[in-house]
């Protein structure tokens, strides 16, 4: 799975706005502190920085992603932290396990990717 195909399907699968335009804008926004959503801003810039991704087309793997959101997750399961920031992370690890859920399958059963 690239990078731009796990940022869809976390914009399409969650109820978050993780795509601020185009997926290499949106990334690059992130990236530059100016994506709309601070917190989604700060999970797909953790993503790209912790996976070594240079761009949109570059490959990712579920542990690397896991890896990288590692201490934004527990950023926000702090006491202090805001609450929507807790809730935008557990929704975004489930949305990842999916994702890369989805991506096994079509790869055992040669389906066409969903959602």
């Amino acid at each position: 799975m690239t990078l731009g195909e796990l940022l869809q399907f976390l914009d399409a699968n969650t109820n978050h706005q993780f795509l601020a335009g185009e997926v290499a804008e949106s990334l690059t926004r992130a990236q530059n502190g100016e994506h709309p959503d601070p917190i989604a801003g700060e999970i797909l810039a953790g993503i790209a920085e912790g996976c070594g991704a240079a761009d949109t087309d570059a490959e990712v793997e579920r542990a690397q992603v896991v890896n990288s959101i590692g201490p934004l997750r527990l950023k926000y399961q702090a006491d202090d932290a805001p609450v929507e920031g807790f809730r935008l992370m557990r929704e975004t690890v489930l949305a990842i396990d999916e994702a890369f859920d989805q991506e096994a399958i079509r790869q055992k059963t040669g389906e066409a990717p969903s959602g």
